[in-house]
C-alpha cells in the first residue's frame, strides 16, 4: 500500500467560566458579528423519500419509514424508507441485470459522458447540496459549501476522466470490471463519500448499491435524482436507505462482487469476518486517531489555524482529525497560550450562518459518546479547557476543548472521540514523537509541522500513516490516494491506486 504526502443558551462549564477571558475573548465580544444565515425557501426537501432501484423510486416492502432530523434544531426534515433484506435483493438484482446488459459492455467513452453529467449537476445544485447537508449533518455551511460539495464534484470529473483511459492505468496489463459493488457510508461527509465510492466503480464498469448512513441521508437521495436527471441506465446506482440492518444485509448478500465500507473500525471487523472465505473483495476505511506533531521551528501561527481546521471547524467529525496534538516540550506553552486565544475567537452556531465555525454534532447517541470519553479525561487526572461558549438550548452541542497533561495511557489519547476534543501531549526529540505519534491501533493519518523540509520527509518515512500533511492538514484531492494502515483499514480511494479496487487485473 502506499503512503502519500500532502503538504439563547446553557452556560458552559464551571470550569471553563471560572477563568477570565483573555484579550482575545474581550476583543471578540467587542466585535458582535451580525447573523449572515443562509437561506434554505429555495430548497426542497420531500415530506417522504422512497427507494432508488432500478432507476424508478419504490415504497419500502418492508413498509417502514423513519425519520431523518437536524442535529442543530431537532427538527424532522423528512421521512426516509427503511430498506429490508428483501429490498436489497431487488436493489443487486437491478444493478447484476445493468450490468450485464450493458454497462460493463459500455465503451469507456460513453461512461464517461453519463460521469461528467453527473459532476455537472452536482456544481449547478451545489448551493442546495450544501444547504441539505449543512441541515442534515449539523455541519458549518461553510464547509459545506467550501469543501465537501466542490470535492464531491471534484472526484466525478476525475474519475469520468479516467473511464476511457483504464488500460493505462494498469501499465498495459489486462483488466476488467468486478460486478456489483455494494458501498456504505458514513454520516461524517455523506454527499463527498458518496462520490468517493461511485464515481471510480461506474469509471470502471461497475453497478452500484449504496447504502448511506441513517442519520445522515438526504444528500444521497438528492444524489439519486441528479443520476435520474443525468438519466443512467436503470439498476446502474441503487440507493437503499436503512441503518445496521440494511448495510448487512448488502454486505452479506451473495450477488455482491465487492463491498467498500467507511465507518467504525469495530463495524469493519464485523464485515471482513462475514466475508472470510468468499470470493468477494473488500476495501475498509475505518477510524483513526491522528497525531498532528509540532517542532519548536514550526511557523505556530499557521499551525494554529491547521490545528483548529482539523478538529474544530468540522467538530472533530472526521476520521482522519488530528485528535492528538504532539508537540515539541519547549513550544508546548506558547502553542497552548496561541490556541487558547484562537478558540476564544470560535464562533459556534446555526449551521446554515455563514459567520459559524463550529456547528451541531451529528446525533444524541454521538453526543453522548463524546461526553464519556471527556469524562473520561477529566476523571484520569487530564486538564480540561473548553472554549467559553453559549450553547443554543435545541440540538446537539459541545464546545471546543482540549485536554493537557494526558498520558499515553488515557482513554482520550487512545480511543477515537469523533467530536471537537483535542488531547495535547509533548516530547523531546524526533523519534520520541514518532514512537508516540505510532502508538496507536490506528494508522489513517499524520501532520508535521517544521520549517525544514528534510525534517517533513524524515517523519514521513518513520510514520505509520496512510496519508502524512507537511504544514498544512486535512487537504484532499482526487488523485492522490487516501487510505490507512493497522486497524484503520486497508485500500486506497482516489488516484490511479483508487481504481484497482473496481477492477480485476490479469
Amino acid at each position: 500500500m502506499s503512503q502519500s504526502i500532502t503538504k439563547s443558551s446553557t452556560d458552559v462549564t464551571a470550569a471553563a467560566s471560572e477563568r477570565r477571558p483573555s484579550a482575545a475573548l474581550e476583543f471578540g465580544q467587542a466585535w458582535d458579528y451580525a447573523p449572515a444565515p443562509e437561506a434554505p425557501d429555495h430548497v426542497r426537501i420531500d415530506p417522504r423519500y422512497g427507494l432508488f432501484i432500478g432507476g424508478r423510486w419504490v415504497t419500502p416492502r418492508s413498509g417502514r419509514w423513519f425519520q431523518t432530523i437536524s442535529p442543530s434544531t431537532e427538527q424532522v426534515l423528512s421521512e426516509v424508507a427503511d430498506a429490508s433484506a428483501q429490498d436489497v435483493d431487488d436493489a443487486v438484482r437491478a444493478a447484476r441485470e445493468a450490468y450485464d446488459k450493458y454497462w460493463s459492455k459500455m465503451k469507456g467513452s460513453e461512461r464517461a459522458k453519463y460521469i461528467f453529467r453527473i459532476a455537472r449537476a452536482l456544481q449547478e445544485k451545489a448551493r442546495e447540496l450544501a444547504i441539505v447537508e449543512s441541515m442534515d449533518g449539523g455541519k458549518p455551511i461553510k464547509e459545506s459549501r467550501d469543501v465537501d460539495i466542490p470535492l464531491a464534484a471534484a472526484h466525478f470529473f476525475y474519475h469520468a476522466g479516467w473511464a476511457d483511459k483504464l488500460d493505462y492505468a494498469f501499465h498495459g496489463r489486462r483488466w476488467r470490471p468486478l460486478g456489483v459493488a455494494g458501498q456504505i457510508i458514513p454520516w461524517n461527509f455523506p454527499l463527498l463519500m458518496a462520490a468517493w465510492k461511485i464515481a471510480p466503480a461506474l469509471a470502471c464498469g461497475n453497478t452500484v448499491v449504496l447504502k448511506p448512513a441513517e442519520t445522515t441521508p438526504l444528500t444521497a437521495l438528492l444524489l439519486a435524482k441528479i443520476i435520474e436527471e443525468a438519466e443512467l441506465p436503470p439498476g446502474v446506482v441503487n440507493i437503499v436507505t436503512g441503518a445496521g440492518e440494511t448495510g448487512a444485509a448488502l454486505a452479506n448478500h451473495p450477488d455482491v462482487d465487492k463491498v467498500a465500507f467507511t465507518g467504525s473500525t469495530d463495524v469493519g471487523k464485523k464485515i471482513q469476518r462475514a466475508l472470510a472465505g468468499t470470493t468477494k473483495r473488500l476495501t475498509l476505511e475505518l477510524g483513526g486517531k491522528a497525531a498532528n506533531i509540532v517542532f519548536e521551528d514550526a511557523p505556530l501561527d499557521q499551525a494554529v489555524e491547521g490545528i483548529v481546521a482539523g478538529i474544530y471547524f468540522n467538530q472533530g467529525h472526521v476520521c482522519c482529525a488530528g485528535s492528538r496534538l504532539l508537540v515539541e516540550e519547549s513550544a508546548h506553552d506558547l502553542l497552548v497560550r496561541k490556541l487558547k486565544d484562537r478558540m476564544m475567537t470560535l464562533r459556534l452556531g446555526d449551521p446554515l450562518d455563514k459567520n459559524t465555525d463550529v456547528g451541531a454534532i451529528n446525533s444524541k447517541m454521538q453526543l453522548g459518546k463524546i461526553r464519556e470519553l471527556v469524562e473520561a479525561g477529566e476523571k484520569e487526572g487530564a486538564e480540561r479547557f473548553s472554549a467559553p461558549t453559549k450553547i443554543p438550548e435545541k440540538g446537539f452541542w459541545f464546545p471546543p476543548t482540549f485536554f493537557t497533561g494526558a498520558s499515553q495511557s488515557c482513554r482520550i489519547a487512545r480511543e477515537e472521540i469523533f467530536g471537537p476534543v483535542l488531547t495535547i501531549m509533548t516530547f523531546r526529540t524526533p523519534d520520541e514523537a514518532i514512537e508516540k505519534a505510532n502508538n496507536t491501533m490506528y494508522g489513517l493519518s499524520a501532520g508535521v509541522w517544521t520549517d525544514k523540509g528534510a525534517k517533513i520527509f524524515h517523519m514521513a518515512t518513520k510514520l505509520k500513516a496512510g496519508v502524512i500533511w507537511g504544514n498544512t492538514y486535512n487537504k484532499f484531492d482526487p488523485s492522490s490516494p487516501f487510505g490507512g494502515f493497522k486497524e484503520s483499514g486497508f485500500g486506497r480511494e482516489g488516484g490511479r491506486q483508487g481504481l484497482s479496487a473496481y477492477v480485476e487485473v490479469e
